[in-house]
């Protein structure tokens, strides 16, 4: 083989090993995308069948047990920490076994009895498949933090397939909430002085709402019990009110 072809070759094969890295990226890329479509549809399952059974109580009940719904997709930064963390190569297998959190639908409520409610109305549906239950509302964290948590699966059919996904649900009161937006901000800042005095502090008032919580609840009850006498006109204009129910 002659020496002045040795150069052609070597730009030949260092072009065809950059590209073998390009497809492999490529794939990586791909394979991401495609892991996060699968938990982005479960958000919107999940979400669908929250606003269903939002929509079934307005209608038969006249309120809704949902004040507002949120959901988010964990970002690639945070799939990858909470990898390191668990000491797990964040191969889309890995991710999909250890990872419970990566679609997240938050739903806030207005009373402590409308979590249970809802959460039992989800898991009790035939294609919701409840993995782990975690109740901090009985059993509050030692910050005080308190929401129900839950790890559901839930069938996502696509053209060719189905999918099993996995996801998290937090359901919770408009207080809870209040509390664990404001304790979020609190506990990232850094250097506090006197720090126990402030943990103590959130505490307090995590106590202080899961009061009001209480308090609300009981008044609703016995506001519900107390039946009050109507004509057949009130009673016929308040069927007409469910009907004129937007239900789109």
């Amino acid at each position: 083989m002659e020496r002045e072809n040795l150069p052609e070759m070597v730009r030949g094969a260092g072009r065809n090993m950059l590209m073998g890295q390009a497809m492999d990226l490529l794939d990586s890329v791909l394979d991401y995308k495609e892991l996060m479509m699968n938990y982005a549809c479960a958000i919107k399952e999940i979400n669908t069948k929250f606003e269903v059974l939002d929509t079934e109580f307005e209608v038969r009940y006249k309120r809704n047990p949902i004040s507002s719904i949120q959901t988010r997709l964990k970002s690639q930064t945070s799939i990858l920490e909470k990898m390191a963390r668990l000491g797990v190569p964040p191969t889309r297998e890995n991710i999909e076994y250890h990872l419970n959190d990566i679609a997240g639908i938050r739903v806030i409520c207005s009373y402590i009895d409308d979590i249970y409610l809802l959460a039992d109305a989800l898991t009790k549906q035939d294609d919701i498949k409840l993995i782990k239950r975690k109740d901090y509302i009985s059993n509050p964290k030692p910050n005080g933090y308190r929401s129900l948590h839950l790890i559901v699966s839930v069938p996502i059919f696509f053209a060719e397939s189905v999918k099993e996904v996995k996801a998290e649900v937090q359901i919770r009161t408009i207080a809870m909430d209040f509390w664990a937006s404001l304790e979020h901000q609190i506990k990232y800042k850094k250097n506090v002085e006197h720090a126990e005095k402030v943990i103590a502090r959130l505490k307090d008032c995590a106590e202080e709402i899961a009061h009001v919580d209480e308090t609300m609840q009981e008044i609703r009850i016995e506001m519900d019990s107390i039946k009050e006498e109507t004509t057949d006109v009130e009673t016929l204009y308040e069927k007409l009110k469910k009907i004129n129910i937007n239900l789109i």
